[in-house]
């Protein structure tokens, strides 16, 4: 039997850990990387430093760990700083080509060839990029355990993990994930430690205060949203960022949108657009235009027409530089422009894709396009769909602790009762929509008997 070269123990030991990281990387078990022709105990032992196994093996392990032998046993020549950045451009090239996929391949490949005690700030880069290629590719609860360890590594690690940009990446995910109370909370105490340290502000400083303006929106706090949005607005015209003031002016809007301000909101949005198509981000160009239709929507005077023109011209984008949740997302929108045009049936079909689009992570979005899926199943003539939607969607909105959309949805789906003529059960339709906005029955009047006129 022929073995690898080594010195004894300590090489059997770098030889498993480095197995160890490789499987574990590629999310197999020990009894995927044995295969039929070795065994997991064996496995079990090499991770373990305990035997070493023949070239054969090796080979064997090679191909099932998708990487070649010279990086298995460590005796691959050592990637510059300047092959590894090559590589990491390319990342970031599959992750604008909407390629999300690719791009968690090759910053995968990166960390195989490095380490982060090597090389930090390569390393930890290619991190950022596998959580933001897990978020674009939907999977939010394995991106979050990305952000979070990037988050703590920078409390350690200074120069080579920017805080900031774990913590907006950990924020988005937890919004979408539904937990906006965590959500705030990550963003206030990383704020107030930015306050502290009376830092002069910054662009990505900007922007983890415009991330959490739309968190408080979504869960209803308009009036805090209000106050931070027009504290992004002014930070951002004092640093002169144009980046930073288009995501200060389209947050902005969607306080103004949420308060039922449409005309504000309107001139808010137009400012953040002509910034964002001077610029060369066409995915946020496209998603940015998504909102703007929403607003022509709710206008006093809508325009439906114009907002499905808007939103057909976004998909055609976003298909091409977004991922799949951001085409769902224009999906919703479009299934609204079609109710508005009178067209139940192309609604159904928008909103049914966007759910299989969203997948099971997006609660938060999930739950919003459930109730335009009840209000076009609703127009169908579909009631019983249509209070299975809504309810659906309440709930899931009542869980994400959106208690202001919550009440909106349990209030539809009373009018849909009524129509139905289930009178019991609009009156508790009712009662929970005011209780997602905080009433309580302090008097206890249910407790009390009623007393009969004479």
């Amino acid at each position: 039997m022929i073995f690898i070269k080594g010195s004894g123990d300590a090489s059997a030991a770098a030889l498993g850990a480095r197995i160890r990281r490789l499987r574990r990387s590629r999310g197999m078990s020990q009894a995927d990387l044995a295969g039929d022709d070795l065994s997991p105990s064996y496995i079990s032992l090499l991770e373990g430093g305990k035997r070493l196994p023949s070239a054969e093996v090796l080979e064997q392990l090679a191909v099932r760990l998708r990487c070649d032998v010279p990086t298995l046993t460590g005796r691959a020549a050592e990637a510059s700083e300047c092959d590894l950045e090559v590589e990491l451009k390319y990342a970031e090239m599959a992750m604008q080509n909407a390629d999300p996929l690719a791009a968690l391949a090759a910053y995968r490949a990166v960390q195989d060839k490095t380490t982060a005690v090597a090389q930090p700030k390569i390393w930890y880069a290619a991190e950022q990029g596998i959580a933001l290629a897990l978020e674009r590719d939907g999977r939010l609860e394995e991106a979050a355990v990305h952000y979070e360890a990037l988050r703590t590594a920078s409390v350690t690690s200074k120069e080579s993990v920017p805080r900031l940009t774990a913590v907006i990446g950990l924020c988005r995910c937890y919004r979408e994930l539904g937990d906006l109370s965590h959500a705030i909370q990550i963003a206030e105490e990383t704020l107030d430690e930015l306050r502290e340290l009376k830092l002069t502000p910054t662009v990505i400083g900007v922007e983890l205060l415009s991330t959490l303006v739309g968190i408080h929106s979504e869960r209803g706090d308009v009036h805090r949203a209000s106050y931070l949005a027009s504290q992004a607005i002014e930070l951002a015209t004092a640093i002169t960022d144009p980046k930073a003031l288009g995501a200060a002016y389209w947050n902005a809007s969607v306080v103004m949108y949420r308060k039922g301000n449409t005309a504000d909101a309107l001139v808010l949005i137009q400012k953040a657009l002509a910034i964002y198509a001077e610029g060369e981000d066409q995915r946020a160009l496209a998603r940015l235009r998504n909102a703007y239709a929403s607003i022509l929507l709710q206008t006093e005077d809508p325009q439906p027409e114009l907002a499905r023109t808007v939103l057909t011209q976004s998909l055609e984008s976003l298909l091409q530089v977004g991922s799949s949740v951001d085409v769902a997302y224009c999906r919703s929108a479009l299934a609204r422009a079609e109710l508005h045009l009178g067209r139940p049936e192309a609604a159904v079909a928008h909103a049914e894709q966007a759910m299989a689009d969203l997948g099971v992570g997006h609660r938060l979005q999930a739950a919003r396009n459930l109730l335009l899926l009840a209000a076009a199943q609703l127009r169908l003539g579909r009631p019983e769909e249509a209070k299975s939607s809504y309810e659906r969607g309440a709930l899931m909105l009542e869980a994400s602790e959106a208690g202001q959309q919550a009440a909106y949805a349990w209030a539809e789906l009373a009018e849909i009762l009524k129509l139905c003529g289930e009178d019991e059960r609009v009156l508790w339709a009712y009662q929970q929509s005011m209780r997602c906005i905080g009433y309580r029955n302090t008097l206890m009047l249910d407790r009390l008997p009623l007393s009969k006129s004479s």
